[in-house]
């Protein structure tokens, strides 16, 4: 959402990353991770032709092929020819898309190679997740000193257009496809912020180093930790923070995900045991109708924690997925307070199925369920202390949200 090492001293497998409901769902404008070893979440496809609705009716297609064929002309003498291998590829992407979900989409050859470096984050850009809301393209979060993030992009910004081309009915990927661009090049994005009038944001494009974690000791005695992405160095990176923690004396912890748009369901889990007792649920899939349609992933039981330590969470619009498991999680089992302002809601599962050797396609398969049954999509989390940031509050460069996070953890109100 992009993640580019193999899963640290817990040994788990490769496999355990192909559930990419996170990675694949928010598209990732991020960078490099040099020395990095992609992890390609690719399952094997169900390709049984009984599958196919028995009432599809194929002629058509065939008709409106033939139709094209014999009557299209090129209105212009400078237009390429498109070959049949395009044009087949052309009808599975209106296939998919005409299912209405902006997450599954078919990736002809360029797109498929795309966003395999996208997952492996060996790519330039600008640094900042997008996605649909309401079918509007919408910033979820910049990430931390990226070049999106130094222009002033925000969590909630709408994405009207992109370099003087309408968004309207644009999917993620391409949008992704627009603002993507070799390094020191410029992308001028026209947004739309909290209503207001639209203005031009230009970015010049870079390398990206995908941040991870910060850790502050603050002089009053709260232990700040900022997580920017659920990626596959996160419980490496994690366990020495929650360490030096341990380490510090402090018994108050707060743990900022705003602006973090996800990573892996695996790390979700395994961040979430430090907290959980075994058998927690953390989160589930539904699937719908089936045999397998409930899938439920449980904590694995660090529990470190017990009830020593206060731990308060900040989440904001540009929190998402793995962001939203993991808080979810921890505020549904009382192990945590939820401070800010509400989540995005992203809480639907990606899967990438092979079409043929040099494309795929992507579906979503499952909704994401929180301990208590809630569909992370259907409004994203509410927040147990609500603190929303005025303008007059970013004017000042005030921190409201993480001013009351530490009231909280210090005076319990």
């Amino acid at each position: 959402m992009n993640e580019p090492e193999v899963k640290n001293a817990e040994a788990k497998s490769k496999n355990d990353y192909k559930k990419i409901g996170i990675i694949s769902a928010i598209v990732f404008i991020v960078g490099v991770i040099a020395g990095s070893t992609g992890i390609l979440p690719f399952a094997g496809a169900n390709t049984d032709v009984g599958k196919i609705p028995e009432n599809a009716d194929f002629d058509a297609l065939h008709r409106a092929w033939n139709i094209l064929e014999q009557n299209y002309v090129s209105a212009s003498s400078t237009q390429p020819d498109v070959s049949p291998e395009e044009r087949v590829w052309g009808a599975i992407s209106g296939l998919a898309s005409s299912y209405g979900d902006p997450y599954t989409t078919f990736f002809p050859p360029e797109e498929k190679k795309s966003f395999e470096s996208e997952v492996r984050g060996d790519f330039e850009g600008v640094g900042m997740e997008i996605g649909l809301r309401d079918d509007v393209l919408v910033v979820i979060a910049p990430l931390k000193n990226t070049p999106a993030y130094r222009a002033g992009i925000e969590s909630g910004d709408v994405i009207l257009l992109i370099d003087g081309k309408s968004t309207q009915g644009f999917t993620t990927e391409e949008a992704v496809r627009l603002i993507r661009g070799p390094k020191g090049s410029t992308v001028v994005l026209t947004v739309s912020r909290d209503g207001g009038a639209p203005f031009e944001i230009p970015i010049v494009r870079d390398t990206i180093l995908l941040p991870t974690i910060d850790t502050t000791l603050r002089d009053d005695g709260v232990f700040v930790l900022s997580l920017y992405s659920f990626n596959a160095l996160a419980p490496q990176y994690f366990r020495g923070a929650i360490q030096e923690f341990a380490n510090s004396g402090s018994t108050k912890l707060l743990i900022d995900l705003r602006g973090n748009p996800g990573g892996f369901l695996e790390v979700a889990i395994e961040l979430s045991s430090w907290f959980l007792p075994v058998g927690k649920v953390v989160v589930s899939e539904d699937h719908g109708e089936g045999a397998s349609a409930h899938v439920v992933h449980r904590s694995r039981g660090y529990d470190v924690f017990n009830d020593v330590v206060d731990v308060a969470i900040l989440i904001n619009q540009g929190s998402a997925s793995a962001s939203e498991i993991f808080a979810g999680a921890l505020q549904q089992h009382g192990e945590a307070t939820l401070i800010g302002s509400s989540s995005f809601g992203k809480g639907s599962v990606q899967q990438l199925f092979p079409v043929t050797d040099d494309t795929s396609l992507k579906i979503t398969i499952a909704q994401w369920l929180t301990p208590n049954g809630k569909s992370i999509s259907d409004g994203g989390l509410t927040p147990d202390i609500e603190v929303e940031v005025t303008d007059e509050d970013r004017a000042a460069e005030r921190d409201v949200q993480l001013e009351r996070a530490v009231e909280f953890l210090l005076n319990g109100e």
